[in-house]
C-alpha cells in the first residue's frame, strides 16, 4: 500500500494548473448513458473514482477511452447490461447516479447501493422517493436498488420533487432523469453547486431543456431523445481551496491556473480574513502568505457556504495559525476523523460533539499518520508540509480518489515529498 513522505518546512512556490472536478466528471460520465450517440468529454482527471466509474460502465458495454490528454469518449450504443454491481462500486458512492440516466433510457436498472468513504451517512432514499414520483417502481433487496417502470409506460413523468434535504448527487440524478422524461419535471431544494451547473451545460449541449441550474429550484422540460456532444469538465474548486490552504500555510507564493474563484468565496473570505493575500482574474487565483495566519471560526453547510470538503483542509491552517478557533460540522456527523491524527503531529484540538476547538500552536512535529477519508488525507498533508521533520502519511488511496497526483504537483512547486510503494 503507498505511503507518502514528507519532510517540512518548505515554501511552496510557482504555477500549478487545477484539475477538472471529480464532482462533476463523474456525474457527467454518467450522463453520457442518456444517448446512443458518443460523448466527448475534456479535462477529465486521472483519480481512482474516475478510474472506478469508467470499469463500471464499460461493464455495462459502452465503449469508454481516456486519454493522456484527459479527454475521455463515451459510446454507449452497445449499452446491454444496465446494472451496477456491489463489486465496482463499493468504494464509490456516485455508483447512484448510474440510476437516474439507466432508468430513463431502458426502462429498468439494478445499481447497488452505494460505498465510499466512512464520514457518515449517505442515505439514498431520496434518489428513491424523487424517481418514484416519477412513476418508477423501486424495491430494494439483497443490497442492491431495483428500478422500473409500470407495464405499458416507456418513459417516466415530470413530477413535482421536494426532497427533505439538500443533496448534490439527487440533484444531478433528477436532472438527467428528467432531460428524458415526459412533461416538465420541477426540482425544489435542488443543490446548487457548480458542479450541477456544469452538468446541466452538458445536458443542453446533448438537447436537453434545462433552466434555474445554479438555484433552489431547476425546471427540465423533458424531450424523447438527446444526441452527442462535446464538453469540458469545470475545473475543481475543492483542489483549488485545498492548494490555496496548503500555500498559505507554508507562507509560500502560487498561481492557480484555470482556479475558479467565483466558485469559493467562502474559503477565499476566510483566508483572506486569516491575512493572506488572494489575487483572482479570469482563470487563476493567486495567493500569497507570510508568516503565521490568524486561526478563524467557520461553520460547513451546502454551497454557496463554506463546503464541507474543505473543512479538514483549513483545520490543518488553523493548527498552526495564531489564535483559537471553532470549527462546526453540520453536513456529516463522522467528519472530525482527522483530529486524532493532526493531534498526534502536535495538535492542539478538543471535539465537543459537532463542534472541534483548535487551539493554534507554533510548531507541529512529524509523524507517522493514517488517512482515514479523502479530504482527512490532504489535511494530513497540508500538516505535513509544515511540520518539523519527517511526516509519513498512511493509507494514501483515499488520497488518490480526489486529487490528481497530488505529489508530484507539490513537488513541482518546492514540497520535499514522495511517494513510497
Amino acid at each position: 500500500m503507498d505511503k507518502l513522505k514528507i519532510r517540512g518546512g518548505n515554501r511552496l512556490q510557482g504555477t500549478l494548473d487545477v484539475a477538472g472536478a471529480k464532482n462533476a466528471a463523474l456525474p457527467e460520465l454518467c450522463a453520457a448513458l442518456l444517448t446512443a450517440e458518443p460523448v466527448t468529454l475534456s479535462n477529465v482527471p486521472r483519480l481512482q473514482d474516475v478510474s472506478t466509474m469508467l470499469k463500471l460502465i464499460r461493464n455495462m458495454g459502452v465503449t469508454a477511452e481516456h486519454q493522456e490528454d484527459g479527454r475521455v469518449t463515451l459510446d454507449a450504443r452497445g449499452l446491454n447490461n444496465p446494472e451496477a454491481p456491489y463489486e465496482l462500486v463499493k468504494t464509490m458512492r456516485a455508483s447512484v447516479l448510474a440510476l437516474g440516466p439507466l432508468l430513463a433510457r431502458f426502462g429498468h436498472a439494478k445499481v447497488s447501493l452505494p460505498g465510499g468513504c466512512a464520514i457518515g451517512s449517505r442515505p439514498v432514499d431520496q434518489h428513491i422517493k424523487g424517481l418514484q414520483a416519477m412513476g418508477a417502481i423501486i424495491t430494494v433487496d439483497h443490497g442492491y436498488m431495483l428500478a422500473s417502470l409500470p407495464v405499458g409506460r416507456t418513459r417516466l413523468k415530470g413530477a413535482h420533487i421536494t426532497t427533505d434535504m439538500v443533496t448534490v448527487t439527487g440533484t444531478e440524478n433528477f436532472m438527467m432523469a428528467a432531460a428524458l422524461a415526459e412533461g416538465e419535471t420541477v426540482l425544489e431544494n435542488a443543490a446548487q453547486e457548480p458542479e450541477i451547473g456544469d452538468l446541466a451545460d452538458m445536458l443542453i449541449k446533448m438537447g436537453a431543456h434545462i433552466e434555474g441550474q445554479g438555484t433552489r429550484r431547476i425546471r427540465i422540460q423533458g424531450v424523447e431523445r438527446l444526441h452527442g456532444a462535446q464538453h469540458q469538465v469545470v475545473a475543481d474548486r475543492i483542489e483549488a481551496g485545498t492548494f490555496l490552504c496548503a500555500v498559505a500555510a507554508t507562507g509560500g507564493d502560487v498561481v492557480l491556473r484555470h482556479g475558479r474563484a467565483d466558485h469559493l468565496d467562502a474559503v477565499i473570505d476566510k483566508l483572506r480574513e486569516a491575512g493572506a493575500t488572494i489575487e483572482a482574474g479570469d482563470g487563476f487565483i493567486r495567493v500569497k502568505a507570510e508568516g503565521r495566519l490568524k486561526a478563524q471560526s467557520f461553520r460547513t453547510t451546502e454551497y454557496p457556504g463554506f463546503p464541507t470538503d474543505m473543512q479538514a483542509q483549513f483545520m490543518a491552517l488553523n493548527c498552526i495559525s495564531q489564535g483559537a478557533s471553532k470549527v462546526t460540522e453540520t453536513i456529516f456527523e463522522n467528519r472530525f476523523m482527522h483530529v486524532n491524527e493532526l493531534v498526534r503531529l502536535g495538535a492542539h484540538i478538543q471535539i465537543d460533539g459537532k463542534v472541534s476547538v483548535v487551539e493554534g500552536v507554533p510548531q507541529l512535529s512529524g509523524a507517522t499518520v493514517m488517512a482515514t477519508d479523502l479530504r482527512a488525507s490532504a489535511s494530513l498533508v497540508i500538516a505535513g508540509l509544515v511540520a518539523d521533520g519527517e511526516t509519513t502519511v498512511e493509507r494514501i488511496y483515499h488520497l488518490d480518489r480526489g486529487y490528481d497526483r497530488m505529489e508530484a504537483k507539490l513537488r513541482a512547486l518546492g514540497a520535499d515529498i514522495e511517494r513510497v510503494k
